[in-house]
């Protein structure tokens, strides 16, 4: 048994597709295939059911993954012990960031983390919160920048900022005029939004969940459509196709009249999203994640509050 074969499982597991875990594995099916028919024969069970166009795992088989996921994360918690010994802020940092607030956020931490702790480059992945979680839980990332709610428990969670939104729209749009929008009158307007995946979409989605039954079109034109990032959406509703709701750390400046749009904010109690930094609670690295928060505190985020808030467990 190697720990190559317990990885492999944890990701078929997960994935519960042969392929798919290869990919996320970086190695061949035939490769990771044959690795998990010869833990299996060694153990002398079967771990996973195959057939379909999914594959599932078998009783016995779902508790040899939770074993073997204890078993990979007290793996990583070795090699960060071996660490503690050196600077645990010499070395290079992974960190992920989900992609709607990697764009914004990062540029001015880079630049942060270069002034204040040049002995410790970031490695960045920027991914799906799901996906993130993931890479945490493998030890593949040291901790990541996410909004809440997180999908998973047991992890280390601390606050870092909380983040209004604002209203995104052409600059010809009835509305420009006006000082403030309320959530309620989104129903009214064709939405532009993130595809499924986003966490950003879902929060959204929250604001005005009306949108969510728009799947066909009304009145000629669809209700909603659906961008890749929000860049992309920005475009669109430069273009006049409809509406968005944006981040605020994604509007440089809200009372910009040069531009293709306009912003306003809503109504308080305004919506928002908590974000926040998530490592696994075995990593000791703790002075790394401290150096992090540090360096987000003082990044100049347009219209977000800063949080001072202490450690807890997801």
């Amino acid at each position: 048994m190697t720990l190559t074969e317990l990885k492999y499982i944890v990701a078929v597991a997960r994935q519960k597709h042969f392929g798919h875990a290869a990919e996320a594995c970086f190695v061949a099916q035939p490769t990771l295939s044959v690795a998990i028919k010869k833990l299996e024969d060694e153990l002398g069970v079967t771990i996973f059911e195959r057939g379909g166009t999914e594959v599932s795992t078998t009783p016995l088989g779902a508790q040899i993954v939770a074993q073997a996921e204890r078993v990979l994360e007290q793996t990583a918690a070795i090699k960060e012990i071996a660490k503690q010994n050196k600077d645990p802020l010499a070395g290079p940092f992974r960190l992920g960031v989900i992609y709607t607030i990697g764009p914004y956020l990062l540029p001015t931490l880079v630049k942060t983390m270069i002034q204040q702790v040049p002995q410790m480059p970031l490695v960045l992945q920027e991914n799906f919160t799901v996906k993130l979680m993931e890479l945490l839980r493998q030890g593949e990332l040291d901790a990541a920048i996410m909004a809440l709610p997180l999908p998973d428990q047991g992890m280390m969670i601390q606050p870092l900022y909380d983040e209004p939104f604002v209203v995104a729209m052409p600059r010809d749009h009835a509305w420009v005029e006006r000082k403030e929008v309320s959530a309620e009158e989104l129903k009214s307007e064709t939405m532009l939004l993130l595809g499924n995946g986003h966490c950003f979409r879902d929060q959204v989605l929250e604001v005005c969940p009306e949108m969510s039954r728009y799947s066909t079109a009304g009145d000629g034109i669809a209700r909603t459509f659906e961008g890749s990032s929000l860049e992309t959406i920005r475009h669109m509703v430069a273009s006049g196709i409809g509406i968005t709701v944006l981040p605020m750390a994604s509007v440089p400046d809200m009372d910009a009249k040069d531009g293709m749009l306009r912003y306003l904010p809503f109504t308080a109690p305004a919506p928002d999203r908590r974000v926040v930094i998530a490592w696994r609670k075995s990593f000791t690295r703790q002075a790394a994640i401290e150096a992090i928060r540090k360096a987000v505190l003082a990044c100049d985020l347009p219209g977000v509050t800063m949080l001072d808030e202490a450690p807890s467990t997801q």
